[in-house]
């Protein structure tokens, strides 16, 4: 489960301007998307992963991809960092 990969991530940036920045610095592993964030929300940094050949894992839900981050509110994109 893509959960799991993001509770084991030593560093991971949360959010989809920060994840933007981190995959154009050239930083990310993997890409880790909610599917029930708004598409517009997401589309810029699914592009952007997809152009880069890094892989985009879909999770179901933003609660519960913010939980895993540890953080308390929803998060709807998140990028684990070599």
């Amino acid at each position: 489960m893509s959960y799991d990969k993001v509770l084991q991530a030593q560093q991971i940036v949360i959010g989809t301007k920060q994840a933007v920045k981190a995959l154009n610095q050239g930083l990310v592993q993997a890409l880790v998307v909610a599917d029930d964030a708004d598409p517009r929300l997401t589309q810029k940094v699914r592009e952007r992963a997809t152009e880069l050949e890094i892989p985009v894992l879909h999770v179901d839900s933003m609660k519960k991809l913010g939980k895993a981050c540890g953080i308390a509110v929803g998060a709807a994109a998140v990028a684990i960092i070599r």
